[in-house]
């Protein structure tokens, strides 16, 4: 599976052959300089709730790939009144298979407004169980026992868990999660960007370290595969 970093929590995945993008906030996020959306492919893009750090680019990228867009009945209704037709709405404790692979949306404790104030419904988390392996996105949030209920449902290759503390959880708490979700290949998003989730990266890499993990924190703009 082939992992692309966009910045902040924006990534993309490619799953036979298909290539799905996350919170799309890129041309907005001025540590992504380098990358030109306008290069971006998507047949998905998945959203974990509605705050502008998470869909800033997000209709103007679906306008251009015809992606569909799947997030929460709140947001993806916005999407309707912004002309978007290709949608997918889901919400807690739902799957759906898809033609890459199924998706089981989990909690995630955090709040979600969207851009004109209005509701954006409640954040998600994703469980994506595919042929090509699984992986857990936290999206944005807190620390939570839920995340004890991830192994029941797959075994994971790796994770996708905000470090920056502030408005997520921070390193401390991600490798509890680490442990609650059983995974121990987990790839950091949701720091530097801003003054509040700046973070001392070698410290944070030494603490997963520590405690058995492996965290990766690929450069804006590279890819890895997993």
């Amino acid at each position: 599976m082939k992992f692309t970093f966009y910045g902040h929590s924006s990534f993309a995945v490619e799953i036979k052959g298909k290539k799905i993008v996350f919170d799309p906030f890129i041309t907005h996020n001025e540590l992504a300089k380098s990358i030109d959306i306008n290069k971006i492919e998507a047949d998905y893009i998945f959203i974990s709730h509605g705050h502008d750090d998470h869909i800033a680019d997000l209709v103007v990228l679906a306008r251009r790939t015809n992606a569909t867009v799947v997030g929460s009945f709140e947001i993806t209704t916005w999407l309707g009144k912004q002309g978007l037709e290709r949608v997918h709405p889901m919400n807690t404790g739902g799957k759906w298979v898809f033609d890459f692979g199924t998706v089981k949306c989990v909690v995630a404790h955090h709040s979600s407004g969207l851009p004109d104030g209005s509701y954006g419904g409640n954040p998600l988390g994703f469980l994506f169980t595919t042929e090509e392996g699984n992986f857990y996105f936290a999206g944005d949030t807190a620390l939570t026992l839920d995340m004890q209920l991830i192994p029941r449902f797959a075994k994971l290759d790796f994770a996708v868990l905000p470090i920056g503390d502030n408005f997520t959880m921070g390193a401390e708490d991600a490798i509890v999660a680490a442990e609650f979700i059983q995974c121990k290949r987990i790839i950091g998003v949701h720091y530097d960007t801003f003054g509040y989730i700046k973070i001392d990266k070698e410290k944070v890499t030494q603490q997963f370290a520590q405690a058995g993990l492996e965290l990766l924190l690929p450069a804006i703009g590279s890819s890895i595969d997993l």
